[in-house]
């Protein structure tokens, strides 16, 4: 039992670090929020200071309080209370008749003041002090009598703003729940809420590069185009731009940010700070991209396709990039945040012609794929892609108990079985080279064999060293059990054999 800590941008630190700290002891489960989540106003988005969404006392909203004095927190928590059962009855799954099924508790915690200065609960409009104060506040806040996972996951979906992109969804009404799509009906209902890795991609953001990285199918696309919505509002000014290398994903990324903004702010997003654009662009401006305004604004020579064969096949972007980059005698920057999806369909160098693209904060987020190439990791570490400073000290390096890289270990396009078929057939891990060989002869293996338990697999048996015999299995929090419950593995998996002439 534990409570999930999610901390996004704020304007209150110092309470929201001492908040943290007295939330994460509580003996509860559920998830809590700083600086989420971001409500619609007719006076622009409205930010909710702290947000606990708990198994056992429903919703509890934070007023934050760094000053000296209190103010008028009853009117703050009358507002923060309002606005959010506002965005809750939007969703019929949520409502009994016109009554909202899960509560909305209130409370005013400020460290900075003492007892003698405010009555802990003046009027019904709670406000707390220390750690101690809190606990025993929630404590005494009534048990929510409807706490089905069911609405629980519902409201946990509604604050992670995903059910805005189903609900933009024109679906054909399932007659048939045992029919094919009623099944998916099913599995796009159990996947309608962000898992804790997800949450944290989104929201925390973190000063310098940010890295990404899961199976296909973990929800990288999705988390990009949530946390590029969440910035552009929280900072309007900043000058955003979201890259990749796949065209087609143009409108599929115009689509989702601006569902996400509407949703958040009412307003479409500010297409002059927020740039949607291809990684390599046209010399024409006829299609922006990253490495085309790079040489542009640096009055460089810019290399399309045919020119860039001169480096080489399947290195003409690498090369175009690499040059850009010898030749550049000074950075330039361009933008605030840069967002990079496919990662893994892109050269390093890329990546290095956006970080110089930044300014001093050098926010860079770069998600990809892993396991794309099964020979070894999809992407050289950080410290190989961004270089080393005049004193030989890597300019980008990744703490393991930070946010500058996450993992998404769960994967929901693809199920256990497909997924340990796939791995067993690409690494042939069954493979004899003779009817007399015991052991497979394996195609290929990582270079590090730790490698299997960050994309999500357990060790059964034996152990991850070389040499050694070990038997894996995908861990049930990598693979939901829901992704393959609903079907026989027959139905999943299909063999279909080809037979040779020859």
């Amino acid at each position: 039992m534990s409570i999930e800590i999610i901390q996004g941008i704020t304007k209150k630190p110092a309470v929201s670090s001492v908040l943290v700290d007295c939330i994460s002891s509580l003996p509860m489960h559920g998830l809590f929020f700083i600086g989420h989540p971001v409500i619609p106003a007719s006076e622009g988005p409205y930010t909710i200071d702290a947000l606990l969404i708990c198994k056992e006392k429903g919703i509890v909203v934070f007023d934050l309080i760094e000053e000296s004095n209190e103010g008028d927190y009853p009117t703050r928590q009358d507002d923060s209370a309002n606005r959010l059962e506002s965005l809750l009855k939007t969703h019929r799954d949520l409502m009994d008749r016109r009554n909202l099924r899960i509560p909305i508790n209130t409370i005013s915690f400020a460290p900075r003041l003492s007892e003698r200065h405010v009555h802990e609960n003046k009027n019904g409009y709670p406000i707390v002090f220390t750690q101690e104060t809190l606990t025993q506040h929630l404590t005494g806040v009534e048990s929510w009598s409807d706490n089905t996972e069911n609405v629980y996951r519902k409201t946990l979906s509604v604050v992670q703003n995903v059910s805005s992109i189903r609900k933009n969804r024109n679906r054909k009404k399932v007659n048939d729940p045992q029919s094919k799509g009623g099944i998916m009906k099913r599995l796009e209902d159990s996947i309608a809420t962000l898992d804790t890795q997800q949450n944290r991609a989104i929201i925390e953001t973190v000063q310098g590069v940010q890295r990404i990285r899961g199976l296909a199918g973990s929800g990288k696309t999705v988390i990009l185009a949530l946390k590029a919505a969440y910035l552009h509002i929280q900072h309007p000014d900043w000058r955003i731009a979201i890259t990749f290398r796949t065209r087609s994903l143009n409108q599929h990324f115009h689509h989702l940010i601006t569902t996400f903004t509407l949703a958040q702010a009412r307003v479409e997003p500010d297409w002059n700070h927020l740039t949607i654009l291809n990684a390599w662009g046209a010399s024409d401006t006829s299609r922006n991209g990253i490495y085309q305004k790079f040489c542009q604004i640096h009055d460089l020579e810019y290399y399309d396709f045919n020119a860039a064969k001169r480096f080489g096949s399947g290195k003409e972007f690498s090369g175009a990039c690499a040059h850009a980059l010898s030749d550049c005698k000074e950075d330039k920057n361009l933008y605030d945040v840069i967002l990079v999806d496919e990662a893994q369909d892109l050269p390093p160098e890329f990546l290095r012609i956006c970080y110089h693209l930044l300014d001093e904060k050098k926010m860079l987020v770069y998600a990809y794929d892993e396991l794309q190439n099964l020979s070894h990791d999809s992407l050289p570490s950080p410290d190989k892609i961004f270089g080393t400073d005049l004193n030989g000290v890597p300019l980008v390096t990744f703490d393991s108990s930070s946010n500058h890289d996450i993992v998404l270990k769960k994967c929901y396009r693809n199920s256990r079985p497909v997924l340990s078929a796939a791995h067993s057939l690409g690494f042939g891990i069954y493979r004899k080279s003779s009817k007399n060989e015991e052991r497979p002869q394996l195609i290929q293996m990582f270079d590090d064999p730790r490698f299997w338990e960050e994309i999500g697999y357990d060790v059964k048996r034996g152990s991850l060293s070389p040499g050694s015999q070990v038997t894996l299995r995908r861990s049930e929090d990598s693979s939901p059990r829901f992704l393959e419950d609903h079907s026989p593995t027959k139905d999943l998996i299909n063999l279909h054999w080809t037979l040779s002439s020859g």
